[in-house]
């Protein structure tokens, strides 16, 4: 099993959009895949109109009593563990754990689920707190959108240093440009100056209204039968992924 983290300090980058869309291109590649929803505002279990059960919180995934909260999507091969309000409260609770062993709380939660999937994405609140270090203890690889700007750039400063501190491997950290608009100067110059850095893919996805709509129509956007460039986008940028960290 392949733990996938799709994680940024800073929010409005496409996070949400970037799980959801490739936890799809993944299961509609023939893997089981569950996709985690950690974000307490809960937008990627929105998405695929999920709503968590009333008993399920934030003290039933610490426990490990999560496995009968995850929910079966409407597409072949995808589950989903939906996110509960109480988890923005986690890294309190995850803090009260034993000081030596709270970084691999999450990554000793789902090794159980190796039995059942093939890949596991995290969609992954814009912080960075004890889960995130929680985060890039469990993940194989660090999926990181980033908007061409400084703020966003910056954001990714910041969690190598997170990756350092926690005594990480940088390789697992992949980034990728995301709502990319190609008419804006300062995108273009950025995009020219970073993407040869091997920290950086070479798929980007652009800004486009397909993409912003997912809220109107809750599914992926390359889920109806007409032909999408936003799906495309995103199975690209999965082919990535599988070449430069799943298959080695």
């Amino acid at each position: 099993m392949k733990i996938i983290a799709v994680y940024s300090a800073k929010g409005g980058v496409g996070k949400t959009a970037t799980s959801v869309n490739l936890a799809y291109t993944a299961a509609k590649s023939g893997n089981r895949v569950l996709l985690c929803d950690m974000d307490s505002q809960g937008a990627a279990s929105y998405y695929y109109r999920i709503k968590p059960k009333k008993k399920f919180n934030r003290s039933k995934l610490l426990n490990g009593e999560f496995y009968g909260f995850i929910r079966g999507t409407d597409f072949d091969g995808l589950d989903l563990l939906p996110a509960h309000f109480s988890f923005r409260n986690l890294d309190i609770a995850i803090n009260d754990t034993n000081r030596e062993k709270n970084r691999i709380v999450l990554k000793a939660l789902l090794a159980p689920l190796a039995e059942e999937y093939d890949i596991v994405f995290l969609d992954c609140p814009p912080n960075v707190t004890l889960l995130s270090e929680n985060i890039i203890t469990a993940a194989d690889c660090v999926v990181v959108p980033v908007v061409p700007t400084t703020l966003s750039l910056l954001a990714l400063e910041q969690l190598l240093k997170l990756v350092k501190k926690v005594a990480a491997k940088k390789k697992k950290i992949l980034a990728f440009f995301s709502m990319v608009e190609r008419r804006k100067l300062m995108h273009t110059s950025i995009m020219d100056k970073y993407r040869e850095y091997p920290i950086f893919m070479q798929t980007y996805v652009p800004f486009m209204a397909e993409i912003e709509k997912m809220g109107l129509y809750r599914r992926p956007v390359g889920s109806t039968q007409r032909k999408s460039v936003a799906a495309q986008a995103y199975e690209l940028l999965w082919q990535e992924i599988v070449e430069r960290r799943l298959t080695k």
